[in-house]
């Protein structure tokens, strides 16, 4: 069975760190993750940007697009999708067509990734 760990946290602590604190947390975490793969039990890892990056699609009705993290609260979390695209415009009409496909309320959240992986420049 496979889970994604979804990871909370402060984004104004987060965000804050020095270079230090960040590369120590994240060596860290990649003790872990390291440990993770040798185990054969470690997916990809994405590290969201921050909400203030976001874009959100409401899905009644017709979709509206929004700036920001506007999903509410009685809303949880299902999944994700991730998707290779130009630029957020494209994304967006993606999302719309997911909306209209999935036939319910809720909200599609956008936010571009940053990806970890250890050891690599584009960490």
């Amino acid at each position: 069975m496979l889970y994604a760990i979804l990871c909370y946290d402060s984004e104004d602590v987060v965000w804050s760190w020095s270079k230090a604190e960040e590369e120590a947390v994240m060596a860290r975490l990649g003790a872990v993750q390291q440990k993770l793969k040798a185990q054969g039990k470690l997916g990809p890892v994405a590290r969201l940007l921050p909400t203030t990056a976001a874009t959100t699609i409401r899905k009644s009705g017709e979709p509206v697009v929004m700036d920001g993290p506007f999903a509410e609260t009685k809303e949880q979390l299902l999944g994700f999708y991730i998707v290779d695209v130009e630029n957020l415009d494209e994304a967006v009409e993606i999302s719309k067509e997911l909306a209209k496909a999935s036939g319910s309320a809720g909200a599609f959240e956008l936010r571009p990734l940053a990806v970890f992986r250890p050891g690599t420049a584009g960490a």
